[in-house]
């Protein structure tokens, strides 16, 4: 797609974003319950143009420690073997642009967040590390959905990374995410969870107890 202007891309979310409530609050500011952080929104808050059900190749691995939750958050190792279930918004690459630039700190339509809208406006290849300094530090283009790049943000060597557990309160969004994406049970979440780094089964069991 280099070369021609980007209208509209997917940002494809895996962790606490899979749920749209908590999505919107890059997209409009605000906070989420179980979040000790208050967002101020994109310089454009209009709602997504649509939202799709996606699967990525690899898996999650849970790591760092978050400000926001307190505990591991989640990663996208597409290098190893495995499905991980996301969900696409289709947005504007300032939309993007700005939500990345939160997740790193940095204040919607500010210097890292116009370097990001511009990389997406010109198609967004290849990967591309912006120099953040939270460990969301890369973008990555995984194909297109109906000509329009799909999206993620990921750490640039997540295999490296130690897993860390994260909160129940970070888990709460990532399960609301899949049933509304998915329409999974709590058992169909638990078995999908525990195949992921930093999620650690109790009392011997094939899955944790997570709900």
């Amino acid at each position: 797609m280099s070369g021609q202007e980007v209208r509209r891309v997917w940002y494809v979310a895996y962790g606490s974003n899979l749920a749209l409530e908590r999505f919107c609050c890059y997209l409009r500011g605000g906070s989420v319950p179980g979040g000790a952080r208050a967002y101020p929104g994109c310089r454009d808050p209009q709602d997504p143009a649509d939202a799709a059900a996606l699967s990525l190749p690899g898996r999650l691995v849970f790591a760092g420690r978050s400000r926001v939750w307190g505990g591991g958050i989640a990663f996208h190792d597409g290098a190893e073997a495995g499905e991980v279930a996301g969900r696409g918004y289709l947005v504007t690459p300032a939309q993007l642009a700005d939500v990345v630039a939160q997740e790193t700190r940095q204040p919607p339509g500010g210097t890292v967040a116009l370097r990001i809208e511009a990389w997406l406006g010109d198609g967004g290849c290849p990967a591309q590390k912006w120099g953040a300094t939270g460990l969301y530090d890369t973008l990555s283009v995984l194909g297109d959905r109906d000509g329009a790049p799909l999206v993620t943000i990921t750490h640039g060597a997540v295999a490296t990374m130690s897993p860390v557990a994260p909160t129940a309160a970070y888990l709460h969004w990532i399960r609301t995410g899949l049933r509304q994406t998915r329409g999974w049970d709590d058992d169909r979440i638990d078995r999908y969870l525990a195949q992921m780094p930093g999620i650690e089964p109790t009392d011997g069991d094939a899955a944790p107890v997570l709900h």
